[in-house]
């Protein structure tokens, strides 16, 4: 069984985002036990390294303070952002032999720290995976559990260069055993994007992989950006997003702008059962609404996407509610959801207007 264990962030400063994720999204700090040397920098005196936590989720955050910190190597060639996606797995040593014998670069072999073993290899780009075979029975006695609105991790997106989407899903075909899913292919007068839908083995990891089907596309913009491939955003699953948002909002994140006119063509769906309640407490925050429709009453997607979290124009966080165990990943938005993020490039200057 794989799962997402934790992401690791590499930033300016480690304090400073700790507190953020702490005031704006309601995390909880946290005691690193759970992490003690997995990271060999992290009691180190070159790197300060801070643990946030809200339901499953678990986020490191990284920052350096001496130059020689392999954090400050990062930041000198991408913006902040995310350096490791790290897997929960049965068996480290045999996914590694396996990621060995299909050609994958091993950046630290297998390590025993008594409670858990690690590994951790080079995916797309300057991505890592870090590898952890935990004994839970020993995790219990050190993790707490917290009530908070964000309780799980529902999919991570990675974008890749032109021509990289279908080696970069062969990659992780051949090292994790994910399997191919929906495909996606968004096209608008100005940009688009070609998306493959990864989901590893029992479903419990969903990974769209992206590639620019445009110069002028917002995966393109990212690539330039960030200089290389890398992780676009983060989708978080929260219970009641309409509440969550709100007090988001008031803590002071920012959203990609959605027009009232989405709303009244909302209604116009097939097997739309919003009440005129839900509707305007919904349209109220901005959120985008999809179901299928041949889904059972009741199953909705509510999804909304916030502005990039650093300087640069380049990671997001999507937040998503699944009512009634609803499927997919808002397909029905896409369009809305594509020229949003292009209104934000013409302000930016990288899409004409």
């Amino acid at each position: 069984m794989l799962q997402i264990d934790h992401v690791h962030f590499y930033v300016e400063d480690a304090q400073r985002w700790r507190d953020w994720f702490v005031y704006c999204l309601g995390f909880q700090t946290v005691n690193d036990g759970i992490f003690p040397i997995l990271f060999d920098h992290q009691k180190s005196l070159h790197t300060c390294t801070e643990v946030v936590k809200s339901g499953s989720v678990y986020f490191l955050l990284s920052s350096p303070i001496l130059p020689t910190s392999p954090v400050a190597e990062f930041l000198r060639q991408h913006p902040p952002g995310v350096a490791d996606i790290a897997f929960a797995v049965d068996d480290v040593e045999a996914l590694t032999a396996r990621a060995i014998t299909n050609g994958a670069t091993i950046l630290q072999p297998v390590q025993d720290a008594g409670f858990c073993q690690y590994a951790k290899i080079a995916a797309w780009g300057s991505l890592n995976h870090t590898l952890i075979t935990r004994n839970k029975a020993k995790i219990k006695e050190v993790e707490n559990i917290f009530d908070h609105s964000i309780t799980a991790i529902d999919h991570l997106v990675l974008n890749v260069g032109v021509g990289e989407l279908e080696m970069a899903v062969n990659w992780y075909q051949k090292i994790f055993d994910f399997q191919p899913q929906q495909t996606f292919n968004i096209k608008t007068d100005r940009s688009g994007l070609h998306s493959q839908v990864m989901i590893s083995p029992h479903g419990h990891v969903q990974l769209p992989i992206n590639e620019p089907a445009s110069p002028s596309s917002q995966i393109q913009e990212f690539l330039d950006v960030n200089r290389g491939a890398g992780i676009q955003h983060i989708a978080l699953l929260i219970p009641n997003l309409v509440d969550a948002i709100s007090r988001f909002r008031a803590a002071g994140l920012s959203f990609l702008s959605i027009p009232q006119n989405y709303y009244s063509q909302l209604q116009q769906r097939y097997k739309f059962s919003l009440s005129p309640q839900e509707l305007q407490a919904i349209a109220d925050q901005e959120i985008l609404v999809d179901w299928h429709e041949d889904a059972h009453p009741g199953q909705l997607l509510l999804q909304i996407f916030s502005q990039p979290i650093f300087s640069k124009p380049t990671f997001f966080f999507e937040f998503i509610e699944r009512r009634s165990l609803a499927q997919g990943f808002g397909e029905g938005n896409f369009m809305a959801l594509f020229q949003a993020i292009e209104r934000e490039q013409i302000k930016r200057g990288f899409v004409s207007s």
